[in-house]
């Protein structure tokens, strides 16, 4: 009997489980409800990288959308640049962008506590720690 009670809870747990949703990071300012504040993409940003091309070999660029977490080929998220995230699924060489304290960031892990620079700081300030996730 006790055998049988404990099948039933497990399999009421597993069944009942509490869906998994995306990476976010927490305390991006950038985020709020019914609104999400995309990076300003500089001047000299130049042309896009489409995320089905083959220009990209950096560091995929996570970025809160409208949409939702998406992997991008750079930071400011423009049109065609990005694609599904594939993070906790596929191992890439990743930075998050955040905005905390009103300067966009690009983070190591979907942390604030982590490696952080500055987006929009002179080289080598600027200078993004990103980390294969």
């Amino acid at each position: 009997m006790k055998l049988v009670a404990t099948v039933f809870i497990v399999a009421f747990l597993v069944g009942h489980a509490v869906p998994t949703s995306a990476q976010f990071v927490k305390g991006n300012q950038a985020v709020r409800p019914g609104a999400v504040e995309l990076p300003p993409a500089p001047a000299s940003a130049g042309k896009p990288c489409h995320a089905g091309g083959e220009c990209h070999a950096g560091s995929w660029h996570m970025v809160e959308t409208p949409t939702g977490l998406q992997e991008c080929t750079e930071a400011y998220a423009r049109p065609s640049t990005c694609r599904a995230s594939s993070y906790g699924s596929v191992k890439r060489s990743r930075l998050w962008g955040v905005k905390s304290g009103g300067k966009w960031l690009q983070c190591q892990y979907p942390d604030l506590g982590s490696k952080c620079v500055d987006m929009f700081a002179r080289p080598p300030a600027n200078l993004p720690f990103d980390a294969v996730q």
